[in-house]
């Protein structure tokens, strides 16, 4: 708080306390109303920290009613660019080291001797790591800044990584993927609060677009980064090499990284009274959770389905999931622009649709067609993430924001990383494979109408 003195027209002096944000230049007048008891205090904030305009230009505010502005860089979306790819950088690595054990699951069922449901759990087991993780993510990120926690969860994930690679048994690769999604479950929360603490709202759908292509990347890179390697050396080399990648990554981000220089909000039964009492938030719950079913829950048992039930040989199956995930880099950028202009409710609503049709036509569809379908589908899917996300924002303050995303997105990962891949096991054992696939389709549709229940405060 600071004390401002200005003198009026009349002599004398009035002080008024105020905040200012951040770093921001500020100008105050005031302007006397018939009495002192009217008396209004106003700022000039830059026109372009606050909605991109001019630079020499000044936008005039109620001091009571500053305006929203970025608490970090406070610069325009351009000038943020470099900062976003290396946060999106962090979240590849973050996610191609949880799922790359599925394009290396055939190989390790023969190593281990396990069966399809046993092999389902392995993404149930790192799925509830990576759910409390996320939860008690505020605990962490409220003691060590959000660029703490970061760093923290590259450098976990790296290790925990390792351990899996050395794993010689079930038991052991259950705990080592345990303690992997612990790891990489801290990044979420603190890299969503660091990118939109970046730019100004009206550019989160495309930042949230750019940072989502990390996703995109990691289903394309895992399992073609698993048949170069497989080539070579076991499915161990896989992750050895990825450990010693998101070692490289995360130094680069403490050295070069923006962003994140504030604690999260510390977890307390109030900040979650309030947001659990909106009904909006629950409706995200079971969006995610959907979304998530759309790429990471059939993405983690694509490969044993073309393998086993289809009959493709390992490398090819492989190959092809990993070059269907390529398209999916740009409809993520697409689908991140029409966020922006036509608001995330509509644009999910489009994107279930179409995203539960195609996940059925996967069990549905014959020999001939399924490398098209096997194509199309991840192209629509991932397109929930941009919407998903800048809805997820919009409820309830920028305070709580960081509780929306640790709340949302491990509930959901809980569904879709953990129960449905067991589920879609468990009915592959019994015979029923194709039939399992549709059945997640028909959920994913399910999330066309309930996108339109949303309530969403304007940004």
């Amino acid at each position: 708080m600071a004390d401002i003195f200005l003198p009026l027209d009349g002599g004398g002096k009035v002080g008024v306390k105020g905040t200012r944000p951040g770093n921001l230049p500020l100008r105050t007048h005031f302007s006397l109303q018939h009495t002192v008891s009217q008396l209004k205090a106003v700022c000039l904030f830059p026109s372009h920290l606050v909605n991109d305009g001019p630079q020499n230009q000044w936008e005039e505010f109620d001091l009571n009613n500053p305006p929203t502005v970025p608490t970090e860089a406070g610069s325009s979306f351009r000038s943020q660019i470099g900062p976003i790819l290396l946060l999106a950088s962090i979240f590849l690595l973050n996610f191609t080291g949880r799922i790359i054990i599925a394009p290396l699951l055939p190989a390790i069922e023969a190593d281990l001797s396990i069966s399809h449901a046993q092999a389902g759990t392995l993404f149930l087991i790192t799925t509830t790591g990576y759910f409390l993780a996320v939860m008690g993510s505020g605990l962490i990120s409220s003691r060590m800044t959000h660029r703490n926690t970061i760093i923290f969860s590259a450098f976990t994930g790296a290790l925990a990584l390792a351990a899996v690679s050395l794993s010689h048994s079930l038991l052991s690769l259950r705990g080592s993927l345990l303690v992997l999604g612990l790891a990489t479950g801290f990044y979420l929360p603190s890299g969503i609060a660091t990118l939109t603490s970046l730019v100004p709202a009206k550019h989160w759908g495309k930042a949230l677009a750019i940072h989502e292509l990390a996703p995109n990347l990691g289903f394309m890179a895992a399992p073609l980064l698993s048949e170069v390697l497989l080539n070579w050396f076991s499915w161990r080399s896989a992750l050895a090499f990825l450990a010693v990648i998101s070692v490289l990554c995360g130094l680069a981000f403490w050295r070069l990284g923006q962003g994140g220089k504030f604690r999260g909000e510390v977890p307390n039964f109030s900040s979650y009274r309030n947001l659990f009492g909106q009904s909006s938030l629950w409706i995200m719950v079971v969006l995610f959770g959907l979304g998530i079913s759309g790429t990471f829950g059939t993405y983690t048992m694509l490969p044993l389905y073309l393998t086993a039930e289809r009959g493709m040989d390992r490398p090819f199956a492989n190959t092809l999931i990993g070059l269907s995930r390529l398209s999916g880099i740009f409809t993520a950028l697409i689908a991140g622009w029409a966020t922006d202009r036509f608001g995330p409710g509509r644009t999910l609503v489009l994107v279930f649709l179409f995203t539960g049709l195609t996940t059925m036509l996967l069990g549905l569809s014959p020999d001939a067609w399924l490398i098209l379908v096997v194509f199309l589908q991840p192209m629509l899917a991932v397109c929930f993430f941009p919407a998903g996300f800048a809805a997820l924002s919009r409820i309830g303050s920028a305070e709580s924001r960081s509780l929306a995303v640790s709340t949302a997105v491990p509930l959901g990962f809980l569904f879709a990383g953990g129960a449905l891949p067991v589920a879609i096991g468990i009915l592959g054992d019994a015979g029923h494979f194709a039939a399992a696939l549709a059945g997640t389709g028909v959920l994913i549709l399910s999330g066309s109408f309930l996108s339109r229940l949303l309530k969403l405060r304007q940004a």
